[in-house]
């Protein structure tokens, strides 16, 4: 029988760690005097208390690692566990929101996808305001440190090809994962701290630029205005445009370049067809509105730049509704959502090593039907490819067009329409933010959804983040035979 205390046990010690951390907007708003931060004072006392006492009734069982099966229960345990405590300040405070409401936007804050059930940010405390940004931010370095240290060694999706990458090429550097994370968490905090001096030097307020910070260096795209991005034009954006991008990019190539070595970085051929990508489909997009509409390059350009960025990357910023540059551009919008970043970064999605593998094995195998006698293995960095790497990275396009396409018939079926069941289905599958249509597009919000809709979607924007077979395989009657 599964032995389930050793998963209390971390649970119970990062739930207690959430509680302690709702003191930091505790005091934020102490010191904007506006009376809101008894919500979040009630909120820590329960949430560490819960969490404490946790840890301790199952602190005996830690006297060894994790099994296999523990681990996957952990993973896909914690990312549920958190949500239900993060929402506690959004019952309890100001926004007064109902159960569902408030799980919806922790999950989609610990998720890192950016949909939101909230209007009026503009007049929100600044505790609150500040929690959602926290809440993405410890998603993102969550997701970067099970993307690295979990899932290679659980083989899901073909994250197994960066086993030795993170750990063998790291060798005598790294030798353990506990120090991997710690590497991982102090460049992770160099780079907040650089996108909020980048965004205060452009002139945007030590408040927005502190929350923008740990939004868009999580790539989670939670904002301090109902405009979004479209409050902070011109060189804000380009601002946020390189911190979306550097998130985006594999953490353990930062790693390395701390280490001693930027060749990886600069040779990762992941982070070629990334940037490639987003070049195409930038200078696509910007010509088309000036070719289209008139408008002058350089917002054209600007425009096209940061939604292209926002959306590849899963940050989900918006700074214009550009669903009104035209039928190309909406479809544009929702494939490139479908992209996603590289692996081992905050992005989300299905990730540009998986698209490389795919297209790999399929130019093998025309290969081979043009030359039967002929031998031709699919590559991926100069290296062939092994057939469980294939395998797992077939599984993974799989489960998720059939997730897709399952979640979006059960959305329709809570009485949504096409554009939106559809959109939303991705939106939240893919950890992306906003969607398509007047309801949860990138000039609306998910607040007026259906109950049912907004129960589904949360459990897509978890199954998601988790790349899918983590969870997935937790409902098969082997996992649990012993």
């Amino acid at each position: 029988m599964l032995d389930l205390r050793p998963i209390g046990y971390v649970i119970g010690l990062l739930v207690a760690v959430l509680g302690a951390s709702m003191l930091v907007p505790m005091a934020m708003d102490i010191f904007a005097g506006n009376g809101h931060w008894p919500a979040f004072a009630e909120s820590a006392l329960v949430t560490m208390v819960v969490g404490g006492f946790l840890a301790l009734a199952c602190a005996n069982a830690m006297t060894e690692g994790l099994t296999l099966r523990q681990t996957f229960v952990l993973t896909s345990l914690v990312w549920l566990a958190l949500p239900l405590f993060g929402a506690l300040p959004f019952v309890i405070g100001a926004t007064e929101a109902r159960f569902v409401d408030a799980v919806f936007e922790a999950m989609s804050g610990l998720t890192t996808t950016g949909a939101t059930v909230f209007t009026g940010l503009d007049d929100l405390p600044e505790g609150l305001l500040l929690w959602r940004g926290l809440l993405q931010w410890f998603g993102g370095i969550g997701i970067i440190i099970v993307a690295m240290v979990f899932l290679p060694e659980l083989r899901v999706g073909g994250m197994q090809i960066f086993r030795s990458e993170a750990f063998d090429t790291l060798g005598k550097i790294l030798p353990r994962a506990a120090e991997i994370a710690a590497r991982i968490f102090w460049i992770y905090v160099g780079l907040t701290l650089a996108a909020f001096l980048g965004f205060v030097g452009v002139g945007m307020g030590a408040f927005d630029a502190l929350v923008h910070a740990l939004t868009s260096i999580s790539t989670g795209g939670f904002s301090t205005r109902d405009a979004s991005f479209g409050a902070f034009r011109g060189a804000a954006e380009y601002v946020a445009v390189v911190v979306m991008l550097l998130a985006s990019l594999p953490f353990v190539r930062y790693i390395q370049v701390l280490a001693g070595t930027a060749r990886p970085l600069l040779v990762d051929s992941q982070i070629h067809a990334y940037l490639a990508t987003i070049g195409i489909l930038v200078v696509a997009l910007a010509l088309f509105q000036v070719a289209g509409d008139g408008r002058a390059l350089e917002p054209s350009f600007r425009e096209a730049l940061f939604n292209v960025t926002s959306i590849i990357s899963g940050t989900g910023y918006a700074s214009t509704d550009y669903q009104l540059w035209g039928a190309f551009a909406v479809t544009l919008f929702f494939f490139i959502g479908l992209v996603g970043g590289c692996a081992g970064s905050t992005s989300c999605s299905i990730k540009v090593f998986r698209y490389q593998l795919l297209f790999a094995s399929i130019t093998a195998q025309i290969r081979s039907i043009h030359s039967p006698r002929g031998v031709f293995a699919p590559h991926y960095a100069g290296r062939p490819v092994p057939a469980d790497v294939l395998n797992s990275v077939t599984a993974f396009f799989v489960f998720f067009i059939v997730s897709l396409g399952l979640l979006s018939v059960a959305l329709g079926m809570t009485g949504l329409d096409f554009t939106t069941s559809v959109s939303g289905a991705a939106a939240t599958l893919a950890n992306i933010g906003p969607g398509l249509g007047d309801h949860i597009g990138p000039a609306g919000n998910y607040a007026g959804l259906n109950d049912a809709a907004k129960w589904l979607m949360s459990g897509a924007m978890l199954v998601g983040r988790l790349e899918l077979l983590v969870v997935f395989v937790l409902f098969t009657a082997n996992f649990w035979r012993d």
